[in-house]
């Protein structure tokens, strides 16, 4: 046992054969980290030359020294901090991805005292030795999270009535609806075509055409338009509003098992069978967040143009920023205050609406939640259609796939004021009044158009942020939570019991930037 004891903490006198033998290195290494003696370790790696640590390096079992983070942190921060001191060229290839997965892994648990402390310098040393990670961590982050509120959009919707029902009762019935109608449809194709059903193609050449008189152009208008009456209804209009809404959930479910997959792989004992996927999702979220913390405040570049701008990707500094963020939660504020009310007062105007009060409050919440919902699709297939564009397959989530995603974000950051809505400001409008087809005068009301307007563009910017802006989609009628919701003046103060929302709240970095307005 001395003899044990006297190899691992003695090295031999003259140390020569110790340091430029690698694998004399890495039995050393070995046997002190065995010891938990990685203090010893680590100072061992500070005085190895190039030739000798890369060699190490490439031989040294990593997931070995993995297992035992927090406590062997210290040993792989002095890799890292003796790889930035010598610099060799090229690079030797470390698993870096595997040492920050596994941070992350550990600061989504339950963690130990101290181990922050423990971790803090051996992940700056990795974000010094290979700064893109913060990117990839970000986008990680990100994806957790948009997975996360993916999964609050498999609520109620409406049906034609205004009336909360189940996506699958409501898709039953709209489809029940245009069957109907085609059925209708097709008996009345079928009389009016009972003569012509194997015409001869001559008699519909260009001068057969041309040369059938009134009486006949009379016939066939009046066939044409009963059908166009028939298929052509405000009610069979809903089906794609429906359908959109099928796709949208199917495409959230297919990135919230991407991200709990990614999970499995990083953690085989995540146990994500017996865990909510949101609890699962939200963890490894803060976990990147923790470690993104740690890697201290990013280095950017100082530019030698006295007039030139500090930031090269595009975005602004962080006090035009913080201005930045202020004017647009105002924006979204005057936007409740004195845009929803002059549109309130307009709709107060329409004689349909005259005894459906709810109603009309419902319209002006339903537009500014679906504004957001359909400017961030149409972010995302901007995204997706330049990778197609350049042949960049869809699920890819290598480092050059995700800095295109990154630098057609920074443009769409920079043309929000400028980029071209009409196609969502059409589509939000249209799914209004299919969805509410009993009200045909909303179609002529000027005020709820430009509050729709209103709504689509501040969405699209607030939503093309560096740190973008979302709304809470938690619209659950439970409670009054003071954190996150207001008591409208005209509510029942006696009592804490929501009735309903009458605003969205607007939610940055998951912190609530400006409450929701709701009734009791």
């Amino acid at each position: 046992m001395a003899d044990s004891r006297e190899r691992i903490r003695g090295p031999p006198r003259d140390g020569r054969e110790f340091f430029t033998s690698p694998r004399q290195v890495l039995r050393r290494l070995m046997l002190l980290s065995e010891g938990r003696q990685y203090r010893e370790a680590a100072g061992v790696v500070g005085r190895l030359g190039p030739s000798v640590l890369r060699s190490v390096i490439a031989e040294l079992p990593i997931d070995l020294l993995l297992e035992h983070l927090p406590h062997s942190a210290y040993l792989l921060e002095s890799f890292f901090t003796r790889l930035l001191t010598l610099n060799p060229s090229p690079k030797p290839e470390v698993p870096i991805e595997e040492v920050v997965w596994q941070l992350v892994r550990l600061f989504s648990h339950p963690q130990e005292s101290g181990m922050r402390q423990r971790c803090s310098k051996l992940i700056q040393a990795i974000s010094q030795f290979e700064p893109n990670l913060r990117h990839t961590l970000r986008d990680r982050r990100k994806s957790f999270d948009n997975a996360v509120r993916g999964l609050g959009v498999h609520g109620l919707t409406t049906d034609p009535a205004g009336h909360l029902i189940s996506l699958h009762v409501a898709l039953k019935t709209e489809l029940q609806r245009h069957i109907d109608i085609y059925k209708m449809a097709i008996h009345k194709l079928e009389e009016l075509n009972t003569s012509i059903t194997n015409q001869d193609p001559a008699h519909s050449s260009h001068q057969r055409l041309l040369a059938i008189n009134y009486g006949d152009i009379q016939q066939r208008l009046i066939a044409n338009k009963t059908l166009l009456t028939m298929v052509d209804k405000p009610a069979l209009k809903q089906l794609a509003f429906l359908v959109d809404n099928l796709s949208q959930r199917v495409e959230n479910d297919k990135e919230v098992l991407k991200c709990v997959g990614q999970i499995k792989r990083l953690d085989g004992q995540a146990c994500i069978e017996k865990r909510s996927a949101a609890g699962l999702l939200m963890n490894f979220a803060q976990g990147c967040e923790t470690v993104l913390q740690l890697m201290g405040p990013e280095s950017v570049p100082t530019s030698n143009g006295s007039g030139s701008s500090s930031c090269s990707d595009g975005y602004h500094s962080d006090d035009s920023a913080n201005e930045e963020t202020s004017e647009m939660v105002n924006q979204y504020r005057i936007l409740y205050m004195e845009n929803r009310a002059d549109a309130l007062e307009a709709l107060d105007g329409l004689s349909q609406l005259k005894h459906v009060q709810d109603l009309k409050a419902k319209i002006l919440f339903s537009i500014i939640v679906l504004s957001f919902r359909l400017c961030h699709g149409l972010r995302e297939r901007k995204v997706m259609e330049v990778r197609r564009t350049l042949n960049c397959p869809l699920d890819s989530s290598n480092e050059i796939a995700l800095a295109l995603d990154r630098s057609v974000r920074a443009h769409l950051h920079e043309t929000a004021n400028t980029f071209p809505v009409g196609e969502i400001e059409r589509s939000v409008f249209s799914q209004v009044l299919s969805t509410l087809h009993e009200y045909p005068s909303l179609e002529s009301c000027p005020a709820l158009t430009h509050f729709v307007s209103s709504s689509v563009r501040l969405a699209w910017r607030m939503i093309n942020q560096k740190s973008p802006y979302f709304l809470d989609n938690d619209f659950n009628l439970g409670f009054l939570r003071p954190e996150k919701h207001d008591r409208h003046p005209q509510a029942d103060r006696r009592s804490d019991l929501i009735k309903s929302f009458l605003w969205p709240a607007l939610m940055q970095n998951n912190h609530c930037v400006f409450k929701a307005v709701v009734a009791t």
